[in-house]
């Protein structure tokens, strides 16, 4: 249907090092790359996701599934097939990619389509990099019957390494969600004050990202002596502690920081615990560097944690920051988030974007937290939504 076939714009230059993703196709064993996931076609593309797709991928009885074929070392042959109702879109702004066909309805055909495409190009099919976490059953078993006796292999490492490194317009992003996120989290605390529910905050957190321009993720959230960070019915009183742990993301980059607040002025002990946060905090963020060792992040926020009194029952925490969160680099093989700490034995790179968080989950005082994005340069780091650090006090605007 060639009224469903956008133009390619050949005077866009390739949004990503196509030669760092052909060393790795290399290394990895890949002849072709068929990338299905909304965040990685976005980064390959260049360009925005589909909008109407940006919430949902369930349409009629299938899903939106986005595919672009990227073939080692031809990048002139790769395609994208996208659904039809992306056609303005593309046509509006063209993306770099040679045949671009906006005429899929769903998960099967799109497959297919993409294949017969490749097919026709002349470019070797043996070794196939796929998404496994995110190439549906049904599109997976047309992708092997339409290549039999090609090996699919996945190709989910790949990307994240190629993607690990930040473009500079990347770090724009996240440094602008950061400080949209701490914008809102500082609007709502001193605009609400004793009596309003956890829910109610949630909600106008919601609010006022959306409001700067962010798509709002989620919003965890405690008050009180309470760990559950839920939002819900209970009240944020007077003298209780408010931890907000917020992301907000800013075309398709997230923005993932917690604050602090409480209700009246903070006592002594409360200064005390933020205080020790923030020092490991602090000797967290002096490890990074270019060229330091990822897990150097690790070994000063431990050095750092045994010193403090609220030692047993705080917890550290780095991961890497970008389209996704718990990206490259991959710090610990021991956090929330089960992977393998590979960047621990790897050197930080400038351009990479670590999220480093310590929390305290004291048994009277409540949950007690700080989360910073932080950018590695040239020279050390830069902090991505800096303000906002101490006790924000809360209904300091009504």
């Amino acid at each position: 249907m060639q009224e469903n076939v956008a133009r390619a714009d050949r005077s866009r230059a390739i949004p990503f090092d196509a030669a760092k993703l052909d060393r790795l196709m290399e290394a990895a064993g890949l002849d072709v790359l068929v990338a299905t996931s909304k965040h990685n076609v976005q980064y390959l593309l260049g360009a925005e996701r589909a909008i109407f797709f940006d919430y949902m991928d369930a349409l009629g009885v299938s899903r939106y599934l986005p595919v672009l074929v990227y073939p080692k070392g031809a990048p002139d042959k790769a395609v994208y097939v996208g659904h039809r109702l992306e056609t303005h879109q593309r046509a509006v702004a063209p993306p770099w990619v040679a045949q671009v066909r906006t005429e899929s309805n769903g998960s099967v055909d799109a497959i297919t389509r993409a294949v017969s495409l490749i097919r026709d190009a002349g470019v070797p099919l043996k070794r196939v990099g796929v998404e496994m976490a995110f190439l549906p059953m049904d599109a997976g078993r047309a992708l092997s019957d339409a290549l039999p006796g090609a090996e699919l292999k996945d190709a989910l490492l790949v990307l994240e390494r190629l993607r690990a490194v930040k473009s500079a317009d990347e770090l724009a992003k996240l440094k602008t969600a950061s400080e949209l996120v701490i914008a809102s989290m500082l609007a709502v605390i001193a605009g609400h004050g004793p009596g309003t529910t956890k829910q109610q905050l949630s909600d106008a957190l919601r609010l006022a990202e959306a409001n700067r321009g962010l798509t709002f993720e989620y919003c965890l959230l405690a008050c009180g002596n309470s760990h559950n960070r839920a939002p819900s019915a209970q009240r944020w009183e007077q003298g209780d502690v408010l931890s907000l742990d917020s992301g907000g993301n800013y075309h398709g980059y997230i923005g993932d920081l917690a604050r602090m607040a409480v209700l009246g002025d903070p006592d002594v002990e409360l200064k005390d615990c933020l205080a020790e946060i923030e020092a490991v905090q602090r000797a967290a963020f002096a490890a990074v560097r270019p060229g330091a060792m990822g897990g150097d992040i690790y070994v000063a926020a431990e050095r750092q944690l045994a010193k403090i009194t609220q030692r047993d029952c705080t917890e550290f925490l780095a991961h890497g920051m970008g389209l996704v969160s718990h990206e490259a680099p991959r710090l610990t093989a021991k956090g929330p988030i089960p992977y393998d700490d590979t960047d621990a034995r790897l050197p930080l790179e400038t351009g990479m974007v670590v999220s480093i968080e310590t929390t305290m989950k004291h048994p009277k005082r409540g949950f007690i937290k700080l989360e910073d994005t932080v950018a590695v340069t040239a020279t050390g780091y830069e902090i991505f939504g800096e303000g906002g650090r101490g006790w924000n006090l809360g209904g300091s605007s009504l």
